[in-house]
């Protein structure tokens, strides 16, 4: 068994049972009988409950085992090496005749839930991607093969059809009711060992910003995960899926550290029924780059119940641009439901298909509007921006406690590689280690487009801008960074 190792921005790693696949197989109109349990099954004993054997027997058979494969070819020496003397001399002088690498067969485990009677399985992407060959193997043993029907790499979901009817399968749970600190039980496959159950509680719902995939909401648990379980079954106490086990955080040994994060049911539905059919999955894309309404940043934009997203970025020619969107206005509602925060807004607008329309009701200047928006389809060319930070020089000292600043030259836009669409500002040059503006985050070669709400195109404009507001308690910037833009409060004091 192979496994892969994901890592973070810190020293813990993302340890997750990554098998090769992908192959993307499309299915017309047929629907998989999925159905959610309103109402949960009655206390199997009046008494106390001591063990959970009768939940895992039902269980097991739905649970299956999924190894995958593909053909990789192998790498070729780099020809410039054999005109190295110290290789040379190793043969007289004389290049070796050297031969074609061969292809290998990579081969990787996983796990998988069975959600149908006639043999559609639910696993996780990166268990299959990129195979050409795999198999299902069920808890008695019985190996079948099985076809890829689709996947979706933004959310880490897959969907496997084999051919056999009669199924065992594990019904899914409405995910949304789950609480914190609810019994699951973990099911799959860890290290290739066969057939595993593990037994925890669900220690945190909606986690996002792990870096593990472009929609994150996981449900995390301390129930033990181990590689190979990715695509396995988390279960409830009456035997519904919850979540399909997806990752875990561990230290450098790369095993169970009581952190693992599993796709909620209601996710990996949704997934599921789109690729079913129309034989993939769009996500919704507006073209803007939200940031989080902090109390700070509530004050500047008069946002007094706090709620919504301020849009830090339109991107040109993006759904948001052709509706009017405008950076500096406030998102507090999509199509009436309240927006809470960035992750709840990402997901959201990823949950509807490209082409839709939604409402959106935004806050700009105080008044609230209501704006409509055609939603276009995410895909690798508007991920997320970036960009280098570059130091140009000195700079002359700004009204800004601590900052340097100098003009947007071509010069300097062209070595921050800087969008042909940045227009004006002023670049940071240098700045204070212990200043206000570095504590929040500012760093040089950051170029400063707006201060409080005005645009600034001169050094000139952006000391009397900054120096008219100085009895306020704070300074509110709009910063260019690479690609994108947000907004950063610097208190003035």
């Amino acid at each position: 068994m192979k496994g892969h190792i994901r890592t973070s921005t810190a020293v813990l790693l993302f340890t997750i049972a990554i098998l090769i696949g992908a192959l993307f197989v499309a299915v017309g109109q047929h629907r998989v009988p999925v159905f959610i349990d309103t109402a949960h099954a009655a206390a199997m004993d009046q008494g106390p409950l001591t063990s959970f054997a009768p939940v895992v027997k039902r269980a097991m058979p739905a649970v299956v085992n999924i190894s995958s494969s593909k053909v990789v070819k192998a790498q070729q020496m780099p020809r410039g090496m054999f005109d190295d003397p110290m290789f040379r001399q190793f043969f007289g002088g004389r290049i070796p005749e050297m031969q074609q690498p061969k292809s290998q067969r990579e081969t990787s485990l996983g796990s998988g839930v069975v959600v149908s009677p006639d043999g559609y399985i639910l696993t996780n992407n990166h268990v299959v991607e990129g195979a050409t060959d795999v198999k299902v193997q069920f808890s008695d043993k019985h190996e079948y093969p099985a076809k890829i029907v689709g996947t979706d790499k933004y959310t880490d979901v897959a969907v496997l059809k084999i051919d056999k009817t009669g199924l065992t399968t594990l019904p899914l749970a409405d995910s949304s009711r789950s609480q914190v600190g609810d019994v699951v039980l973990a099911m799959g496959n860890p290290f290739g060992l066969g057939q595993t159950v593990t037994m925890g509680i669900i220690s945190a719902k909606g986690r996002a910003g792990l870096g593990i995939e472009r929609f994150e909401d996981f449900i995390q648990t301390d129930a033990a995960i181990n590689r190979g379980n990715s695509g396995g079954a988390l279960i409830d106490t009456h035997g519904e899926l919850v979540g399909i086990n997806t990752a875990i955080l561990s230290g450098d040994g790369g095993g169970n550290e009581g952190i693992g994060f599993a796709i909620p049911a209601n996710l990996a539905r949704n997934v599921m029924e789109g690729i079913l059919k129309n034989g993939k999955v769009t996500h919704g894309f507006m073209g803007i780059i939200p940031q989080e309404l902090t109390p700070e940043m509530a004050k500047e934009f008069n946002m007094t119940d706090g709620h919504g997203v301020l849009i830090a970025q339109v991107s040109p020619d993006s759904p948001a641009s052709k509706a009017g969107l405008k950076v500096g206005d406030v998102i507090s509602a999509i199509n009436g439901n309240a927006v809470e925060d960035v992750n709840n807004f990402r997901l959201t607008i990823a949950g509807f298909a490209s082409g839709t329309t939604v409402h959106l009701k935004i806050v700009r200047e105080g008044k609230t509007l209501e704006v409509p928006v055609a939603l276009g389809e995410v895909n690798e060319a508007n991920n997320r921006p970036g960009g280098p930070s570059v130091v140009p020089g000195e700079g002359e000292k700004g009204a800004l406690k601590g900052v340097s600043v100098e003009a947007l030259t071509p010069e300097i836009r062209q070595q921050l590689q800087l969008p042909d669409d940045t227009k004006g500002g002023v670049v940071i040059a240098n700045l204070e280690d212990d200043s206000p503006a570095a504590a929040v985050g500012l760093q040089s070669g950051d170029v400063i487009l707006q201060v409080n709400h005005r645009p600034v195109n001169t050094v000139a404009e952006f000391n009397s801008t900054v120096k008219a507001g100085a009895s306020k308690e704070s300074t509110l910037l709009l910063v260019r960074r690479g690609a994108g833009t947000s907004f950063i409060v610097v208190p003035n004091k």
